[in-house]
């Protein structure tokens, strides 16, 4: 949920301004991950020009805020110039401790900053180091589960076995004590200009820039043998016993520098990537996510799970613990991005949220490039195309996922089933992983997800992996944990989402189910006709979007009528009771107004009770197979002096009749009536937020990327 961001120069001399603007710069791409407090690290005033305090600056707040902080202080001489510099930023979401400039990152180990780190994720044994480590006299000042790493770091450092012990060394010790998930970056004054980055369960990538020719384009893994032998010795172990034996193990080794001390064996010592010319310098920039990256460079590296990153002396080499699967690789490769920065800016509008609203009618398009063949009337996904006969033959498929990207399977659903005559269960990841939900090797599952790190569903991947089944992605990350975690999968090209409410990956996902469903049932002459019906829709489609935001106006003079409410019902059913549950929560997300998506069906058994003349009703009615029951439950609303708002098909005069306003959208097939009906709902959440006031991109409480359960 937190942003991290890292910058290293090694050989190019930048000054200290440059530094922290690069450093503030890179958190307001991340900003969407996390926007309650932030902080930077950097070198301060040396006193003997080799060795560097660190400085950390830290405020409650968005980036902005502790951007003037940074640069309001007189500290700091924003002339002087370094070499060689690590510098380290984060932006917090919060899930230890109340947003305060004491709970913000980077968390430093002592009063004189030896080590300070900034971290993403959630550490569930924290706790127990952190009782451990007030045994052996180590204050802790703040709340937060990020503290005890840096207090651990320090411990191993101040119980180290050798003087020369690697900066790396010390964070591979670190991370084989710690449980749950979390993306780390640590910067040290005993280190001067190497960082060390590693990640387990959250996203990390390396930035690498430099004018000169790389040393590799594949970087080879070194592995310690450190953690498989302490694994072995306390296999029996509890849980607690374990950190606790695994920590007091390593004080007794070095205290009795016995042949058994804690050691790190390398398969090679000069495995690193370097500018061929070193006189030229290099560039690294560790974060959260590639769009920080991509303005400075579009060279990169994913790491993986358990990987750990280090930069020493403008060197990188990448560590692991242990060995894994016989097929796992063994180098990492450097990967170009093809994501470009005019993606990310705004342009022309007020916020991100509204810039991707009215990027939709591209972005479908985008989704379907290259899989629509048009005028053969075929669709080909070829991430899917080596497995396609084995989903053929499934026993059933199950899609699972959290929040809007639940929706969008929720709302293809019926198609799927229709066209393909097998069953299809949605799942919520949290909620499937409660139940421990049955999982045979005959099923098939779709784990979707915009960013490709939500935690709830890549552990419930994890779970449906480790059971046999076949696994496949639906995400808009290319280089994400579950596109590579998935056999295969559709990358749904809908382009950077930078706002937290997500609007033009939802319609894209949506679109690419229903090229899925086509897929499947391309060679069954019974399904032909609704098959041309639906491809027909789909070349329209944009075209028909972009007469949807033709409506802003109108929407936005509605939004005035509706913003003052505390409350919002959202009906309908079919094929767009997904899109009424997608509208109130993006209602939810942005506006603070609580909006419930109700399924019509359901309204007399408990829902109509909320129905006067007070209460703002919203109903969205297509011309599909529910529509006469959509009717009655129109009229219902209407005894009951309810003065619905109708989303209906253009020209439907019975809606008409009974709306107290009617918008009026275009007419579409019934499966892809959805996408259409959401987009009004998008506009006018978006437009009730800006009217009371309220940070359209960055609403309260929330991130982007829930990489924390």
């Amino acid at each position: 949920m937190c942003g991290i961001f890292a910058y290293i120069n090694h050989g190019i001399i930048r000054d200290r301004k440059f530094i922290l603007e690069t450093l503030v710069n890179g958190l307001k791409r991340l900003e969407y991950r996390g926007y309650d407090s932030a902080g930077v690290a950097v070198d301060g005033k040396s006193s003997d020009d080799k060795t560097y305090p660190t400085v950390l600056i830290k405020q409650r707040g968005k980036v902005k805020a502790l951007e003037n902080k940074i640069f309001e202080s007189d500290l700091l001489d924003f002339e002087a110039e370094f070499s060689s510099h690590t510098g380290i930023a984060h932006t917090r979401w919060a899930t230890h401790g109340v947003p305060n400039e004491i709970n913000s990152h980077p968390q430093r180990s002592d009063d004189n900053y030896e080590f300070v780190v900034i971290h993403n994720g959630i550490v569930t044994n924290y706790k127990t180091i952190k009782t451990f480590l007030e045994s052996h006299n180590y204050e802790f000042e703040s709340e937060t589960d990020t503290e005890v790493i840096a207090k651990l770091i320090k411990y191993l450092w101040d119980n180290r076995e050798k003087e020369d012990i690697s900066f790396i060394t010390l964070v591979e010790r670190v991370i084989a004590q710690l449980e749950g998930a979390f993306a780390l970056v640590f910067k040290s004054r005993l280190f001067p200009g190497q960082c060390v980055a590693t990640r387990r369960g959250s996203p990390m990538v390396i930035g690498i820039s430099s004018k000169s020719k790389l040393s590799t384009d594949n970087i080879p893994i070194m592995y310690s043998s450190y953690a498989s032998r302490e694994a072995a010795s306390f296999q029996a172990a509890s849980f607690q016993q374990q950190i606790l034996g695994n920590l007091l193990q390593q004080e007794e080794n070095i205290a009795n520098n016995t042949k058994e001390a804690v050691r790190v064996e390398r398969l090679s010592s000069t495995a690193e990537l370097f500018p061929e010319n070193e006189s030229k310098g290099i560039e690294y920039f560790f974060a959260s996510d590639a769009s920080a990256i991509i303005e400075h460079t579009k060279q990169v590296i994913f790491l993986e799970d358990g990987d750990v990153a280090g930069v020493v002396d403008g060197g990188l080499s990448i560590h692991r613990l242990k060995r894994g699967k016989t097929n796992e690789p063994t180098t990492r490769a450097v990967l170009s991005l093809q994501m470009e920065m005019q993606q990310i800016m705004k342009g022309n509008y007020s916020s991100f949220m509204q810039k991707e609203i009215f990027e939709q009618p591209e972005s479908v398009v985008n989704t379907m490039r290259g899989r629509m063949l048009w005028e053969e009337k075929r669709v080909v996904l070829g991430g899917l195309m080596d497995h396609i006969s084995d989903i053929k033959r499934c026993r059933r498929m199950i899609i699972i996922a959290c929040g809007t990207s639940y929706h969008s399977a929720l709302a293809t659903r019926q198609l799927l089933e229709e066209m393909t005559e097998l069953p299809v269960m949605v799942e919520l990841a949290s909620d499937f992983l409660d139940r421990k939900t049955p999982i045979f090797r005959d099923d098939v599952c779709f784990f979707v997800s915009q960013s490709g790190e939500t935690a709830d569903t890549l552990m419930a991947l994890q779970y449906c992996k480790n059971r046999g089944s076949l696994t496949v992605g639906i995400t808009n990350t290319v280089g994400s944990s579950i596109s590579r975690l998935t056999e295969c999968g559709v990358h749904v090209n809908a382009g950077p989402e930078i706002g937290v409410a997500s609007t033009k990956a939802y319609t894209s996902q949506f679109i690419a189910f229903v090229m899925f469903a086509l897929m499947m049932s391309e060679d069954r002459l019974s399904k032909r006709a609704r098959y041309n019906d639906i491809y027909e829709a789909l070349q329209e489609l944009p075209a028909r979007i972009k007469e949807v935001l033709a409506l802003d106006d109108e929407i936005k003079k509605l939004s005035e009528n509706l913003h003052n409410n505390k409350s919002l019902l959202v009906m309908g059913r079919g094929f767009n009771y997904a899109t009424c549950l997608e509208g109130a929560l993006k209602i939810k997300e942005i506006t603070y107004m609580h909006s419930e998506g109700i399924l019509a069906g359901e309204l007399k058994h408990g829902p109509l009770a909320l129905v006067d003349v007070n209460m703002p009703i919203i109903m969205i009615i297509a011309k599909d197979q529910v529509y006469s029951k959509l009717q009655n439950a129109l009229q219902q609303v209407v005894a009951r002096h309810g003065r619905p708002i109708v989303i209906c098909e253009e020209g439907d005069e019975e809606c008409a009749k009974f709306a107290s306003h009617l918008l009026q959208v275009p007419h579409t097939v019934d499966c892809l009536q959805g996408v259409l009906n959401v987009i009004p709902l998008q506009l006018l959440s978006f437009h009730i937020a800006q009217l009371k006031g309220l940070d359209v991109d960055f609403p309260r409480n929330l991130a982007k990327s829930v990489t924390v359960e």
